[in-house]
């Protein structure tokens, strides 16, 4: 698998948000893009045998792990687990700026300490035979991202690492919250671009305020690698994924709502079989049909009677029942 072609286009890591059934559903809007997991705490995997956190389904491929951590023989114990349970990716966490993730001495707080980091990367290299890339911010707090950036990056390069994804904004530790710090600071894209000509040889992403496929086309013509793009491929997924395997990759046909829709039914018939809840998927699927007629119908029906008991496929056909009946070309297949 060509993982550096899929990751043109990737969805990016998000707590909460990109568990399994999140990336089962975006899967159906696009072959092609890298889709990445909840950051995975080393600890929990290493320490707490919590190896379920590690359960996806083979639909997902391409498919990354993103690890959280800072010790190194720890990582590379995890980076190992990830490998065996399947991924093709085992991705660093250096970008996350919450309290809980700096506590634990690994996110964005490790912008600090590239020496760290260049450790934790040669380790997890050494231990696995998939890539292993990192996430990063262009530094944190009072940094010279002018400064620190081209010293973290020499130092990760130099450990092996040959994909990097750069989140376009400094991380305010003090100060700013997680979400403040999503939107605060300003996005430096020039930055970034000129990483990508002091390191020609690195594929790089950049990640940080793109909302739409026409952005990511202009970045990628511009010369960066990749783009990674995070609550635009959550809220409005068949904006940016529909038409990603055509316009990005070259490849496929368009997709749409409806046929995710329709695919997901047999998905959600397997999850409620194994005892699992109907909200647990469909609260993933609300954005499907974002600023289309009918949509609020679609998503009020899917928020109201998802947690009832019961509750099962026929509730998410009958929400599509809003969006069809507006648009009758828009027909479920």
């Amino acid at each position: 698998m060509q993982i550096n072609q899929h990751a043109r286009l990737s969805c990016a890591p998000m707590m909460d948000w990109t568990d399994r059934h999140c990336r089962y559903l975006h899967r159906q809007l696009s072959g092609q893009a890298l889709l990445y997991t909840e950051m995975v705490t080393a600890p929990a995997l290493v320490r707490g045998g919590a190896l379920h956190l590690l359960d996806h389904d083979a639909a997902e491929h391409p498919v990354a792990l993103q690890l959280g951590g800072s010790d190194a023989r720890e990582l590379a114990q995890a980076a190992q687990l990830g490998a065996q349970a399947g991924y093709d990716e085992i991705n660093l966490n250096c970008g996350c700026p919450s309290d809980r993730v700096q506590s634990g001495t690994f996110g964005a707080v490790l912008m600090r300490e590239p020496g760290r980091v260049a450790e934790c990367v040669a380790a997890m290299r050494d231990a696995v035979d998939v890539p292993v890339t990192v996430k990063c911010r262009i530094g944190v707090d009072e940094q010279d991202p002018e400064e620190v950036l081209p010293e973290f990056l020499s130092r990760i390069v130099a450990a092996g690492c040959e994909r990097v994804t750069i989140h376009a904004r400094k991380a305010w530790l003090k100060g700013l919250s997680p979400k403040e710090n999503r939107d605060i600071p300003p996005l430096d894209y020039d930055l970034v671009h000129r990483m990508k000509g002091l390191f020609p040889n690195l594929h790089i992403s950049i990640n940080g305020g793109v909302a739409t496929l026409d952005q990511v086309e202009m970045l990628l013509d511009g010369g960066l690698d990749g783009v990674m793009v995070g609550r635009a491929a959550y809220h409005q997924p068949t904006d940016v994924l529909a038409q990603a395997d055509r316009r990005i990759f070259g490849k496929g046909r368009d997709s749409s709502a409806e046929q995710a829709v329709a695919a997901m039914l047999p998905y959600i018939d397997a999850h409620l079989s194994a005892g699992g809840r109907l909200h647990q998927i469909t609260r993933h699927m609300l954005g499907l049909f974002a600023g289309r007629p009918g949509a609020r119908g679609w998503r009020r029906t899917l928020s109201e009677g998802s947690t009832r008991d019961g509750a099962g496929p026929e509730l998410v056909e009958a929400a599509l029942c809003h969006v069809t009946a507006l648009v009758p070309e828009a027909k479920a297949v």
